[in-house]
């Protein structure tokens, strides 16, 4: 099969090209700019574009199919000539799910946790021995691809409610009609496509509907709103709640109390074992037992760029981590307090994404730094003007985050010099941004303070 892709170097579009041309497939690809580890992977494979941009003589008859990345536009030249010559045209979801609509398909849906728990169904499925086919937003110590496509009979899909692309407006969660289907918890996100709170939980109740008749909704009973919806809905499901189950800590390790046995684990906070909860019921679906269960989770060590461990000595340590949202944000900074209650914490979030820099938006963040010693506030002040948005300064933040102790800092030198100035002992340095702190080595940050 002859396959072009037009957005190849996105993060999940250029591991599905790879995966497709570990298949066996002719793979071609296409985009106006590619970044690593995107750029080396895919030179790796040979599907790294000879020049970046929009080519329409890419397009030809002889293609079986275009697949077509959010990345692109509308009026794209190589998605207008492929409509032009009535190319079969695939949105990144709408292409897996014509490679998974065999299979039982899990979809784990959430405004928070959801590479999390679908990484830690992968790690259970691959300890337990079970052949799957998989799509998670992360790439996973073990595992060459982010997507897996083969004969096997189940398959694992992180669904993301964004949009499927840009000739198709649904939420990528929609396509993939799960089997078995999850819902992390519900905090609004994405305001620039689904502009109100009620438009945003609207997508979850749509996603229920989309469910196989006769499937499974597994559900976190203690997020109110999905309780609500779940329990209001009419879709022909199986309701199963879910909760943080029964747990300890004790130096510094997270215990799970259940099964009447102790099982240590290698991550931590209550948002994490909420996650661990919603992995095993959706891991029971497909028959795994319990024991081998709590035996495969165990040994998972977390999801890339979430509570990542940069470095540590006998009085710190130094997490990144990929939280933006408010929701996320508040769940990482206790789950650091939680885990380290004799130490004093310093925290800091980039500003990053269009949710977390639009003005109206910034008031969901109150409170959510409240639990952190030394809150920090950082936003590139170039982010606002590749964003087409107007800037605000140190006072609006401030005051949106409802912290009298928040520090703010719009420059990433001064930032370094700041955390640099710290004395970390008995201290944690928690470090979170879905960018990259305008360009900042992280390890390198981490290298200098616990070199202190």
């Amino acid at each position: 099969m002859r396959v072009h892709f037009i957005a190849v170097g996105g993060s999940a579009m250029h591991n599905l090209a790879i995966a497709l041309k570990q298949k066996g497939h002719e793979v071609t690809g296409s985009d106006d700019a590619i970044y690593e580890p995107s750029r080396s992977r895919l030179e790796k494979y040979g599907i790294l574009p000879s020049a970046m941009g929009w080519y329409p003589e890419n397009i030809h008859e002889g293609l079986d199919a275009v697949i077509l990345g959010m990345h692109a536009r509308a009026d794209n030249p190589e998605l207008l000539k492929a409509k032009d010559l009535n190319l079969k045209i695939y949105s990144y979801p709408e292409y897996i799910f014509e490679q998974s609509k065999e299979k039982r398909r899990i979809v784990v849906g959430g405004s928070h946790g959801k590479t999390t728990i679908t990484s830690m169904i992968i790690h259970v499925l691959q300890k337990c021995g079970l052949d799957f086919d998989y799509m998670v937003g992360a790439q996973l110590e073990g595992f060459e691809t982010m997507v897996r496509l083969s004969d096997a009979p189940v398959m694992v899909i992180e669904g993301d409610e964004y949009l499927t692309s840009p000739i198709d407006r649904r939420p990528k969660f929609h396509v993939y009609q799960a089997n078995i289907g999850i819902i992390s918890g519900i905090a609004w996100d994405h305001i620039n496509v689904f502009p109100t709170f009620d438009n945003y939980v609207e997508q979850f109740k749509i996603f229920l509907e989309t469910i196989v008749p006769g499937g499974t909704i597994v559900y976190n009973q203690e997020d109110a709103v999905v309780n609500k919806i779940v329990n209001e809905s009419a879709a022909d499901v199986a309701k199963k709640g879910y909760a943080v189950p029964a747990h300890h800590t004790d130096k510094g390790t997270t215990f799970l109390d259940v099964s009447n046995k102790i099982i240590p684990l290698l991550v931590f906070g209550r948002h994490n074992l909420s996650n661990i909860e919603a992995a095993h019921r959706a891991c029971a679906e497909l028959g795994i037992a319990d024991d081998q269960f709590y035996d495969a989770i165990s040994s998972f060590k977390g999801a890339s760029k979430r509570l990542e461990l940069l470095g540590k000595n006998e009085e710190t340590s130094v997490f990144k981590d990929f939280a933006h949202s408010p929701s996320k944000l508040k769940a990482t900074i206790e789950a650091v307090k939680e885990q380290f209650p004799d130490r004093e914490l310093v925290a800091a979030i980039e500003l990053h994404t269009f949710s977390s820099l639009n003005r109206e938006f910034l008031n969901e963040y109150r409170g959510t730094m409240d639990k952190a010693d030394v809150p920090i506030v950082f936003i590139n002040r170039h982010t606002f003007e590749q964003k087409k948005m107007e800037p605000y300064g140190e006072n609006v933040v401030k005051e949106a985050f409802g912290n009298g102790k928040l520090n703010f800092f719009n420059n990433n030198e001064i930032l370094v010099e700041f955390l640099s100035s710290i004395n970390y002992k008995r201290k944690n340095l928690l470090l979170m941004s879905s960018g990259d702190f305008g360009g900042l080595d992280l390890a390198k940050i981490a290298e200098r303070v616990l070199g202190k």
